[in-house]
């Protein structure tokens, strides 16, 4: 079994007896920052840890430290002996006010580990003191669950397992299935004074050595300002796909999307079937009905209202599959009618079709007639809801729903460890609070998403579009071969 990933943020408090590797466990976990040590504090305000003489003032900071980072949602982590039920009982009354998850973990180490560890101490915890934290520590594992703890987990030192008693389960074989494709989107470029054709050709290469699925650009003519300023370059999509084709890669290539209001339908069905054809079969071919006035004025473009863009969506799949389908013949169709289908070269297999938006009575509704696949958001309970009417869609035209792609944009923060993981975050943040921008991009490390990423799997996502907010270039890539690996 393996341990159970801690929700975060969270109030963390530990229970052991002296010696029982409570602090070892913690930092080996969390950031130092984040474990508020009773020993620390004693040794800040006394003689060092073990000046019982210094605990009041100890226990005093203790307190303003954890009601301040709990106040602001910060995972806080209480390492002291957590043997006294009252204060158990205020820690959890604390995260409930806070709205934060309150989990209790008790080393449950053998007590000839915690003699011997206690003995090479240079201040030992006298023994009869030793054998009561002991007994208290038994009696705690066997009676805890009633105490309301979101979570227990006890840790058994001489097999270092985490077993969970409450409301979060650990599944091995749910751990040992394969996850879903993850496809890198690329939205932001800062090859700053580097050669653009040099960084590009450098991030595919790795992507595709560290195990993406693909790679997809966004199709924008000026940056989107939840990227990045207005001025940073963003390529266009097309013609950097076609440069990116010609690498040694096995990487599936479209956009995530491409407004159909940029180019005239036939131009696009040209486009992606070249690209298809460069790249041996791997293109697809990701669409939108466009949402933003700005670059559509600024490059002297119609911007029309939602019916009309959404008319031009569907005027764009049929003609695509008109184009795209064998032969030169006239095609009479429901929305578009052309004198002939002559568009060679052809691609070279069928390129999916995944319509980028989620609008429940026009958007799903088109997907469900005309479309590969959809694109949705990444959050479990919003994807659910629009799965569920895409369902209906299919069913109102009866169409299998299954045959429906389901992908999804995923925008993490990830980190090598937890300690980069903050760093990231407290760059990214803006005026956001930590916790609050954390929460919002699932900041973690990279193996820590595989979990997530699974449980979209189960919902019936098959490819995740990964965005890193903080993209640098390919070695920057090397924080995400974890999660690629968990998945596989």
């Amino acid at each position: 079994m393996t341990d159970a990933r801690l929700p975060d943020p969270a109030v963390v408090v530990l229970a052991g007896a002296a010696g029982s590797g409570k602090s070892t466990w913690a930092l080996e976990r969390f950031r130092s920052a984040e474990v508020v040590s009773s020993d620390a504090l004693r040794a800040a305000v006394g003689s060092g840890p073990s000046d019982l003489d210094a605990s009041v003032d100890a226990f005093a900071l203790l307190d303003q430290i954890v009601a301040a980072r709990v106040r602001r949602s910060l995972t806080t982590v209480i390492d002291t002996l957590g043997l006294d039920p009252v204060r158990r009982s205020d820690y959890l009354r604390l995260a409930r006010t806070a709205g934060l998850p309150a989990v209790l973990v008790i080393m449950n180490t053998a007590a000839a580990l915690c003699r011997e560890r206690n003995r090479l101490r240079d201040r030992p915890v006298p023994a009869p003191v030793l054998t009561e934290q002991l007994r208290r520590i038994s009696s705690l594992a066997e009676s805890a669950d009633e105490e309301g703890w979101d979570l227990i987990l006890i840790i058994d030192q001489a097999s270092p397992v985490s077993a969970p008693l409450s409301k979060i389960t650990v599944d091995d074989d749910h751990d040992r299935l394969a996850g879903p494709r993850v496809v890198l989107q690329v939205s932001r470029f800062p090859w700053g004074e580097a050669d653009p054709s040099s960084w590009l050709r450098d991030l595919a290469l790795r992507a595709d050595e560290i195990g993406f699925h693909g790679l997809a650009l966004m199709d924008h003519l000026i940056q989107i300002p939840q990227v990045d300023r207005a001025w940073e370059p963003i390529p266009e999509p097309w013609v950097t796909l076609g440069m990116i084709a010609g690498l040694d890669t096995d990487l599936r290539l479209g956009t995530l999307v491409s407004p159909v209001t940029f180019r005239e339908p036939g131009i696009i069905a040209k486009t992606v079937a070249t690209l298809d054809v460069l790249s041996n079969g791997r293109a697809f071919c990701g669409l939108g009905a466009g949402w933003w006035l700005r670059e559509h004025q600024a490059y002297g473009l119609d911007f029309p209202g939602d019916s009309e863009r959404l008319d031009r969506l569907q005027v764009c799949i049929e003609t695509l599959r008109a184009l795209w389908a064998p032969g030169t013949k006239a095609y009479h169709g429901r929305y578009v009618h052309l004198p002939e289908t002559t568009c060679y070269p052809r691609p070279v297999g069928d390129v999916p079709i995944i319509v980028g938006g989620s609008g429940e009575r026009r958007t799903l509704r088109i997907v469900a007639e005309q479309a590969d696949g959809c694109n949705l958001p990444s959050e479990q309970k919003a994807l659910q809801t629009k799965i569920d009417i895409l369902r209906k869609h299919c069913a109102a035209v009866d169409r299998d729903p299954t045959s429906v792609e389901i992908t999804v944009l995923d925008l993490p923060v990830i980190g090598i460890d937890r300690e980069d993981v903050a760093v990231r975050v407290e760059r990214l943040r803006g005026r956001l609070p930590a916790a609050v921008y954390a929460a919002r991009h699932h900041a973690a490390p990279a193996v820590d998403h595989a979990q997530r990423h699974r449980q979209l799997a189960e919902l019936g996502v098959s490819t995740i579009f990964l965005a890193l907010p903080d993209l640098g270039g390919a070695d920057d890539l090397e924080r995400c071969a974890p999660l690629l690996t968990a998945l596989r």
